[in-house]
């Protein structure tokens, strides 16, 4: 998506595109509407002289090339986004950190090490985590107190435990449109699990101050028009436990039907007003409240993801400054158990068979010990745990020679001092 507007947008030049696979590097540009000519050149050298666009298979050494001003994190591997962070604060990069997994994991860390470096440590502005920022930004700075921010989702209890087998019969995709389409299940199920809110409604958190709920995402039903009246603390009629939380909303009833103007694509933030005067300006201007006229919203109900992405490229590249970035330690995404585990199962990761993410208090997850989602990649369980529960590092065997882990248990040591 972001290559699709990348090619079209004045004063921007993708210098080189590291993956994996160069074929799959390829189909992605034709897909987009580029040019074989356009991607041609043989080095990086060779792309910054004339204008191309080189292609490798190497992100360090793509990573490594001075003449760089903004790397594009986009792999959605915990362990490699850490490792691309770290390397653009060693060769004074500015990030931009689509990679929510690797924020989610250790983006306090990396964050300050960005700062350390001087680089501009970046949210990718399109995603939902940027947008949400901003309207928090909006809100502060227009004097009002946030109440809840957040975004929508298609969500059901049921989904906690879906697995890749059973991921398309909840999104009423057909097999004919799976086999068509460029649909990879396990990523599609950490949307419809509730591990993607969870890590985005923790990089608020951690962008923001705004505290997480203490057991995890409640996603309430609730359409545009309700937020006043649903995203506000209890004591007033709301659902929220406490003033100035996150929360995600569904644009499903509990029974299944489609909640009425939902905001399923959209992002929110509440407010309220302080005094009298300010009820009165609500109401003057059409703004959707609550019976009291105290609590209104301000949303927007889509999001472009990487088509906006340019937008946080020049923002750093221009004007030295993030579209959202992490600031603290507050939230953190345990891994939870999706079923009964047994002893010497292997975890699987975000959106898989074995766990999902429950989005907890980071002051709770360090108590606890509680084992990030981040890492649960391949860890194997060295004792049972039951359905619902939250795994703690003491569950599993761990290779303290992994990066990630290292990172991990570094900043979780620099947290607790």
């Amino acid at each position: 998506m972001f290559l699709a507007q990348a090619v079209r947008t004045p004063g921007l030049h993708v210098v080189g595109i590291a993956d994996l696979s160069a074929a799959r590097i390829a189909q992605a540009l034709t897909r987009t509407g580029w040019a074989k000519e356009q991607y041609a050149a043989t080095s990086l050298i060779d792309a910054t002289k004339h204008g191309t666009t080189h292609i490798l298979d190497n992100a360090e050494a793509l990573i490594s090339y001075e003449q760089l001003d903004v790397i594009v994190e986009a792999t959605g591997n915990p362990a490699a986004g850490i490792r691309h962070a770290l390397l653009c604060c060693q060769h004074r990069h500015h990030i931009i950190m689509v990679n929510v997994e690797a924020d989610a994991l250790a983006g306090p860390l990396l964050a300050r090490r960005a700062a350390e470096a001087g680089i501009v440590y970046s949210f990718a502005y399109g995603d939902q985590p940027a947008l949400i920022a901003e309207l928090v930004d909006w809100a502060r700075t227009s004097g009002f107190d946030v109440v809840c921010a957040g975004k929508g989702t298609k969500y059901l209890p049921i989904y906690h435990q879906s697995t890749p087998d059973t991921v398309w019969g909840h999104y009423g995709f057909s097999e004919e449109r799976v086999r068509g389409g460029d649909f990879n299940p396990q990523m599609f199920n950490s949307f419809l699990d509730g591990t993607k809110s969870a890590l985005e409604m923790a990089a608020v958190s951690n962008a923001t101050g705004l505290r997480p709920p203490e057991n995890g995402l409640s996603f309430p039903p609730c359409g545009a028009d309700d937020l006043p009246l649903i995203l506000k603390p209890q004591s007033d009629g709301g659902v929220l436990a406490y003033k100035g939380t996150v929360e995600v909303v569904s644009s499903l009833e509990r029974d299944g039907r489609a909640v009425f103007r939902d905001l399923r694509w959209g992002v929110y933030v509440t407010i309220d007003a302080p005094n009298d005067y300010v009820r009165n300006c609500f109401a003057e201007y059409g703004l959707r409240t609550d019976p009291s006229g105290k609590y209104t919203a301000m949303y927007k109900p889509y999001h472009l993801i990487g088509l906006e992405v340019g937008l946080s490229v020049a923002s750093a590249a221009l004007r030295g400054e993030p579209t959202g970035t992490t600031r603290a330690f507050n939230a953190d995404i345990a891994a939870t158990a999706k079923r009964d585990l047994r002893e010497g199962e292997r975890l699987d990761g975000e959106g898989g068979y074995t766990v999902h993410g429950t989005l907890i208090p980071a002051q709770r997850s360090l108590a606890m010990k509680a084992l990030p989602i981040g890492l649960a990649h391949g860890m194997q369980l060295r004792r049972p745990v039951e359905a619902g529960a939250l795994l703690s590092w003491d569950d599993v065997v761990i290779d303290q020679t992994r990066d990630d882990v290292k990172v991990r248990r570094q900043m979780e040591a620099e947290e607790a001092i």
